[in-house]
């Protein structure tokens, strides 16, 4: 059985370091339909990609550089982004390039279309898969689910702790986990990652009353300051002089009150200094969520996800 697996992921594994060193380990996946990967070198002029094996060129003509392209329903930048990047592909053929050099004929379009019949089309909502990040917009980060397969994770669903981009929170290029919200007959994947980082009560764990711990100014309102202890746990703190949002603080906890799902703080120090998003606590790692509850059963306030098929 195939495993599908974000861009990157399979490069430099023995398997496929060994299906890729020779014309005759290429043909032998040409025979056995398999998934390879390599890094893209060159995107030419009429958009194909080039990648180089060492024994021999391939090239992934353009309408097989994505599903979609022929249908003009996916840009030519989804290629031309892969330059010094992994691409996934299936090997199609064997021809002679321009020159009339030996080439081997690429497919990701193929190695994509596997993927969705076989794996993502057969998600089902609270599945919890692995992605990796690929491009931010203002409103949610991008993430590859598969095989170059891009899907979305809209920015109030990337954790609880508001933010006011998704550079706040992710890098370019970081595996992280995701949770999957629906997925439409068409493919096209819904995705959310809050789910992942643990309740209010699991987070606030970590903390106690009397500490002073680091955080990060989120908002600054007319009645206070949001400052972030964990991307799942932010607490209040009073207004203070100087204080601008993105910084990093030290705060003093003055109460975990579980009930009203609140964190007192009082701001000690707040200060400028460059800011890069950690590595992530993930609470649920894999499986399935039927359900996940952000609030404690004592709150009266309900904070809760629900995972079901539409």
């Amino acid at each position: 059985m195939t495993c599908f697996h974000p861009e990157g992921v399979l490069m430099d594994t023995p398997e496929n370091r060994g299906n890729t060193k020779s014309l005759i380990t290429l043909q032998d996946s040409l025979a056995n339909d398999k998934i390879l990967e390599a890094r893209a070198l060159v995107c030419d002029g009429d958009h194909n990609l080039l990648v180089d094996f060492g024994c021999i060129r391939g090239m992934i003509p353009r309408e097989e550089g994505a599903l979609g392209i022929r249908e003009g329903v996916t840009r030519d930048i989804a290629i031309i982004s892969r330059v010094n990047k992994p691409v996934c592909f299936k090997v199609t053929g064997f021809s002679k390039d321009k020159e009339g050099k030996p080439c081997v004929l690429l497919s990701r379009k193929a190695a994509q279309q596997q993927c969705m019949e076989e794996y993502i089309k057969a998600l089902k909502p609270g599945d919890v898969i692995d992605a990796k990040v690929t491009h931010f917009e203002p409103f949610g980060c991008f993430v590859d689910i598969g095989c170059g397969i891009p899907s979305l994770i809209p920015i109030d669903a990337i954790s609880v702790s508001r933010i006011s981009h998704p550079g706040d929170r992710f890098q370019i290029g970081q595996d992280i986990k995701v949770v999957v919200k629906s997925v439409e007959s068409s493919g096209k994947v819904c995705l959310s990652h809050k789910e992942l980082l643990g309740t209010w009560e699991e987070n606030a764990a970590n903390f106690h009353p009397g500490e002073t711990v680091a955080g990060i100014v989120r908002s600054i309102e007319t009645y206070g300051v949001f400052v972030e202890l964990t991307p799942n746990l932010a607490g209040l703190a009073e207004l203070k002089e100087n204080v601008q949002v993105g910084q990093s603080a030290s705060v003093y906890i003055k109460s975990l009150i579980p009930e009203k799902m609140k964190v007192k703080l009082i701001i000690v120090d707040s200060f400028q200094e460059e800011y890069s998003p950690g590595a992530l606590r993930y609470y649920v790692t894999g499986g399935r969520m039927e359900e996940w509850r952000y609030s404690p059963a004592c709150c009266d306030k309900v904070v809760v996800s629900h995972f079901s098929e539409i």
